[in-house]
């Protein structure tokens, strides 16, 4: 039985009745509707917290697994650019140093890609952190595109392997006369003094003094592209390509015993010390064209010495003296 409420009334001086009217009750019913509702989410929330259902136990599983795997795989993407990045490192200072090929520029090698719009593209569109995963494919795209290009770079440097046996027979890699006593290196490739004008000009070769017939070999495989008589400048010479760069020339000989358009080999005999063209003794000028740059030839007596005579040539080529022809 619902209480009756009363209150005093100070006009009549007495009790009188309270009359709730119908909109009261319906405040006081949505207060206390607003209140439980309150009360309920609170305590959903709690409970969901503390005591969480089944189903969210097991998205919260997969998640974390899901995590876990993420972590894994960023990690061996890490480990995976790592280990390219120590072989690009090899290919461009070890194995393309040693066949003379152009290191890979880098912005060739970072293989830049295309942006994210092509992924999200490729995205369920109800994914959530659609970012983590965007980033991974890029990871993994750009470590794609990079892998690449490295297999190309093996497969060069595997066809210049191949190529590297020719390669070294045919650069020079010997002295052109006999010299065993290392006793017949006249003059060395650098300011010398010339035999006529007797003032100081660059020789941009070797002088090897030797008797007139003293017979004269090919320093490595090539061709012979060049075979001159003149009683002028370098006399009766000969020019041998052997490819790769490299370029040979003999000066002042006697005679020849080769023609031109033959191929030699290391070793050969192509012709006979003299005194032809400007020249005041005797010898044989050598010289070592690389790239069309005329260089020391003294550093390419590799074959037939040994460590100890090849400092000692390195020392008497290095004597400042005069050259024996021009």
């Amino acid at each position: 039985m619902a209480k009756i409420k009363y209150y005093y009334d100070t006009e009549t001086c007495r009790y009188e009745r309270v009359q709730t009217s119908t909109s009261d009750v319906i405040v006081n019913a949505l207060g206390l509707l607003f209140i439980c509702v309150i009360f309920g989410i609170i305590f959903s929330f709690t409970y969901s917290a503390y005591f969480p259902s089944a189903s969210v136990q097991r998205l919260k599983k997969e998640n974390n697994e899901l995590l876990y795997h993420y972590n894994l795989m960023n990690k061996e993407i890490s480990n995976l650019d790592e280990v390219l990045s120590h072989l690009q490192e090899r290919d461009d200072d070890i194995y393309r140093s040693i066949f003379e090929a152009e290191p890979i520029p880098m912005e060739i090698r970072q293989a830049g890609s295309g942006g994210s719009q092509k992924f999200k593209d490729l995205l369920d569109k109800r994914l959530s952190r659609e970012d983590l995963v965007i980033s991974t494919l890029q990871k993994i795209d750009v470590l794609k595109r990079q892998m690449y290009i490295q297999t190309k770079s093996f497969d060069e440097i595997a066809q210049l392997a191949k190529s590297k046996k020719e390669m070294i027979s045919h650069i020079p890699a010997m002295q052109p006369i006999s010299n065993k006593n290392l006793k017949r290196l006249a003059s060395g490739y650098g300011m010398r003094f010339h035999p006529i004008l007797k003032i100081k000009r660059m020789h941009n070769g070797i002088d090897f003094s030797a008797p007139k017939g003293t017979l004269i070999y090919a320093t490595g495989d090539g061709k012979v592209i060049k075979l001159q008589r003149s009683r002028k400048g370098y006399g009766n010479e000969i020019e041998i390509d052997h490819g790769f760069g490299y370029v040979t020339k003999y000066a002042h000989l006697l005679e020849f015993n080769v023609r031109k358009g033959q191929t030699v080999k290391r070793g050969q005999i192509i012709g006979k010390v003299g005194s032809s063209g400007l020249s005041v003794a005797p010898h044989l000028h050598y010289e070592v064209i690389y790239k069309n740059r005329k260089v020391n030839p003294v550093y390419y007596f590799s074959n037939d010495v040994t460590d100890d005579q090849y400092d000692k040539l390195i020392e008497i080529a290095s004597r400042e003296n005069q050259s024996l022809g021009w």
